[in-house]
């Protein structure tokens, strides 16, 4: 028989114990500890399958192949098909009305509605199974079931229902002369009492239950643990509550801090690892409410250090959070930072919704002393995911609640009246018991005592009633009196509760708006600051293009003038005739250079228009830079033959990039014409080419002028527009200016640069880089 109560790791009025032991139970029945032990589990499970295929009977033995197949599967957190093979054995139980097996599949299917949060369907089968518990005597199971159903109404929570269930189960421990469990029902209903705020009456039931664990021993688990929970019950009530219990609320936290001590010392004696460190989270909070800081980073400090390698991750982010919150408060904040994220993410892990709520507020208190205020609005707003998260549980708990409501009072009412009457019961008897041995006395008495004597016993006892009375009657004035002066206490209490309430939350929503205000003032100033930057540099890059237009205009405007003339006055000197051959020839090179010059100033202008049109969408493939430049250097061959100049491409063949080949070829004429024009007489241009890990580097160098520094630093600076002089070459070649301008925009399109330096020792070399 598996009893619901036990003692969990913590020792919060708030963590309900019977929830905890559900929890508790289904993870034994579902969870395998080892690898081994589930390959040895699951030959049990075929074997027992097959057993089942060919036992044809449908009798008792059936019903027990049935039971084990449901057990195995249930081992193996098989829970569907557990549940299959649980509607099977009741199905044949009930008709051969072997209830004691259909009360045990009701118990066990109850049990995998109640771990999957299926509370209606788990009181119904609890229910059943009581039914057929109580069809075969078995009373022993059946209180163990009404705890169960305890632990499902504390987890809505119904407290009604709970305390109807415990009650019943009391009195069937008590029937069967059951102490030890009956204290734990005890237990169970003093925390239900605690999580209605009623303190006085669940220290009540933690003393009944107190009494019993102690016939044991001090030293053992059950008293560790109500003594936690006494302190809890003394730490967390009210004065209106101190005084139902005949504390002082300045003896409240000294009577929180002995039960704790006490708890603490029997864990430690007898090696309970977690309510050692719950308990060492509880002092830990004491100390801090009473300003004991050293002591209370201690008790929290060794709380975290000895659940950190525990498997209940619960238990570890409560402590992280407990230290990582007090961290917070004494302004530690990246000590604080960093706890409180370990437990956020334990939290997160496990589904934790009330520590990770805690987590992300301290988180973003934090943030906040620390100035950081976008993470802190980040961690409030998990705060708040976390709360709805937590409200919606509890909406759909409300749901689940209503449909199995009673009404408390009455319950509480018929509950406590009947234990009145237990108690009221074992007093008469034991009066009955006094009085007959005084009876016995005074019949032997009587044979000796004389009249006189017992006139004289009696005016004694007439005179000390009298005095009994009036004694009653001014205690009953000043019960009166304090009870009243109490009242007046009471309500002015309320009062400046309610007042300070007020004022929480006008300063709550004052702090809110004033950081919602200043986030949208940042965020509209940042926003500003990126629209004028942004504007900056399209002013500049206007500007540089109004100069590049001007250049252009001023370009064509002359130097289209000039070959054009020279080609009229040409003509007119072919139609005189007049015009010998020597002179032809020269007017006739002087014509071809100065078209030359006019068709490459052309196509860069047409080509840079395009470009600026958004004309150009590049088609990048893969090309052989080896062929590409060798095309490009075979077509202005020519023009180097006339300085003398030595073109040479030592590209490797099998150099591969990816580019667009028009936009490229463009690109390589463009910086050869260039080397060329400003190389002399006899001079050298060598084409190159390095493979790096991602990129291809094409390298064209001269042995020309060279370009200046201050040019050099211009072409490479990122916003380089060209616009500059066109320099003449050293045959006074002319040139647009365009050139360099159309190699910098067109590497750009193919997703390359293009840098300039000058060589080590004379002229300059050109870098470009392309991808694979």
């Amino acid at each position: 028989m598996v009893r619901l109560f036990a003692f969990g790791p913590s020792s919060h009025c708030h963590l309900s114990f019977l929830r905890t032991w559900v929890l508790i139970l289904f993870t034994t029945i579902s969870i395998s500890p080892c690898f081994s032990q589930y390959v040895s589990s699951q030959k049990k499970l075929d074997s027992v399958l097959v057993l089942n295929r060919n036992y044809l009977k449908q009798d008792s033995v059936k019903i027990k192949i049935l039971e084990q197949v449901y057990r195995q599967y249930l081992g193996q957190r098989k829970i569907d098909l557990a549940e299959e093979y649980i509607g099977k054995t009741i199905q044949l139980a009930h008709e051969k009305n072997l209830k004691k097996f259909s009360a045990f599949a009701y118990y066990r299917k109850a049990l995998v509605y109640h771990g999957r949060g299926n509370y209606i369907k788990a009181e119904e089968n609890y229910l059943q199974a009581v039914i057929d518990f109580s069809a075969v005597g078995n009373l022993d199971m059946i209180a163990g079931t009404y705890l169960n159903m305890g632990a499902l109404y504390s987890s809505i929570p119904d407290y009604v229902k709970s305390l109807e269930v415990n009650q019943k189960a009391i009195l069937i421990y008590e029937r069967l002369d059951n102490e030890v469990d009956m204290a734990s029902c005890y237990t169970n209903v003093s925390t239900i009492y605690q999580n209605l705020g009623n303190q006085s009456q669940a220290l009540v039931y933690m003393n009944m239950a107190l009494k019993i664990f102690l016939k044991d021993g001090e030293n053992t688990r059950g008293v560790a643990v109500v003594y936690s929970l006494i302190g809890s019950n003394y730490f967390e009530a009210s004065d209106k509550e101190l005084a139902e219990m005949n504390v002082l609320p300045s003896q409240k936290k000294n009577l929180a801090l002995m039960y704790f001590n006490k708890s603490l010392k029997i864990a430690e004696t007898i090696g309970d690892i977690g309510l050692i460190v719950s308990n060492k989270r509880d002092l830990g909070n004491l100390y801090s409410s009473i300003g004991q800081k050293d002591a209370a980073l201690k008790s929290y400090q060794k709380s975290v250090e000895m659940s950190k390698d525990r498997e209940d991750q619960d238990s570890y982010a409560s402590s992280l959070y407990a230290l990582g919150n007090f961290y917070q408060k004494e302004n530690n904040l990246n000590n604080a930072i960093d706890l409180l994220n370990s437990s956020l993410k334990i939290t997160q892990e496990n589904k934790l919704l009330e520590t990770e709520k805690q987590a992300a507020l301290s988180l973003s208190k934090a943030y906040e002393k620390q100035g950081d205020y976008n993470k802190s609005l980040n961690y409030y707003r998990q705060y708040i995911t976390a709360r709805d998260k937590i409200f919606d549980q509890e909406k759909e708990r409300e749901i689940t609640r209503k449909q199995m409501q009673l009404d408390f009072s009455i319950k509480e009412r018929d509950y406590l009246l009947k234990q009145k009457i237990t108690q009221s019961e074992l007093t008469r008897q034991e009066q009955e018991l006094v009085l007959r041995s005084q009876q016995l006395k005074l019949i032997d008495k009587e044979k000796k005592l004389d009249q006189l004597t017992f006139e004289k016993a009696k005016l004694d006892l007439d005179l000390q009633r009298l005095a009994q009375e009036s004694n009653f009657q001014n205690q009953n004035t000043l019960a009166k009196l304090e009870a009243s002066e109490k009242d007046k206490q009471i309500s002015k209490q309320d009062q400046q509760i309610k007042f300070d309430w007020r004022v929480k939350l006008f300063l709550t929503t004052a702090t809110i708006l004033v950081l919602v205000i200043a986030i949208v003032i940042f965020f509209n100033q940042r926003k500003t600051t990126r629209l004028n930057r942004i504007i900056s540099n399209q002013k500049r890059e206007l500007e540089q293009l109004g100069r590049v237009k001007d250049r252009i205009f001023s370009v064509v405007s002359h130097d289209m003038r000039t070959p054009v003339n020279s080609l009229i006055s040409f003509i007119q000197l072919l139609e005189g005739g007049d015009i010998d051959q020597e002179k032809l020839g020269r007017y006739a090179a002087s014509l071809k250079n100065n078209l030359t010059y006019t068709s490459t100033m052309m196509e860069n202008l047409l080509n840079w228009a395009a470009s600026q049109m958004q004309g150009f969408n590049p088609y990048l493939e893969s090309l052989n830079a080896h062929d590409l430049v060798s095309d490009v250097v075979n077509s202005i061959q020519d023009i180097a033959d006339q300085k003398d100049i030595t073109i040479s491409n030592a590209i490797p063949k099998t150099t591969m990039c990816k580019a667009d080949a028009n936009m490229l070829t463009l690109v390589v004429r463009n910086l050869v014409n260039n080397a060329i024009k400003f190389t002399p007489l006899g001079g050298k241009i060598a084409i190159e080419a390095s493979d790096l890990k991602q990129c291809v580097e094409i390298k064209i160098a001269d042995t020309g002028l060279g370009l200046t520094p201050t040019q050099i630093a211009h072409f490479n600076k990122p916003g380089y527009l060209g616009a500059g002089v066109s320099t003449p070459g050293t045959n006074k070649e002319k040139g647009t200016g365009l050139g360099l301008l159309l190699c910098r925009t067109f590497i750009g399109l193919m997703d390359g640069k293009i840098s300039a330096n000058l060589n080590d020792k004379v002229g300059s070399h050109f870098k470009i880089l392309l991808k694979k």
